[in-house]
């Protein structure tokens, strides 16, 4: 049975910071392509940011230095540092693995907001 479990989210204050992370067992981990989404409210979800398996990262441009993705093989974990939050910065986030098929998480809100 294949899960990716996040954990991580929650409400934080404009500036702040949240780790996420994402666990994935049911899959070989080392071999996949990973990614974070995110839907914020009332919008369609987006890519957020990508980790190949050699770790190599791309970002949208609305987080780019402010958000950083990375990845354990060992620990079948994947990260997202996410820092200097801003308002719209709040949605649900994903992660996913990529590939066919495509396995997604739970979704974690996040919310920023004074």
């Amino acid at each position: 049975q294949v899960q990716l479990v996040e954990s991580g989210g929650g409400l934080v204050q404009p500036g702040g910071f949240l780790n996420f992370s994402c666990a994935a067992s049911g899959i070989i981990f080392c071999g996949s392509t990973m990614a974070w989404y995110r839907q914020p409210p009332g919008k369609q979800r987006e890519l957020v940011a990508t980790i190949t398996t050699d770790g190599i990262t791309n970002y949208i441009g609305s987080v780019k230095g402010r958000f950083t993705t990375s990845r354990n093989n060992t620990k079948n974990t994947m990260y997202l540092q996410m820092n200097n939050l801003k308002p719209e910065d709040t949605a649900v986030y994903y992660c996913k693995r990529s590939g066919n098929p495509e396995y997604w998480g739970q979704g974690t809100q996040v919310t920023v907001s004074s």
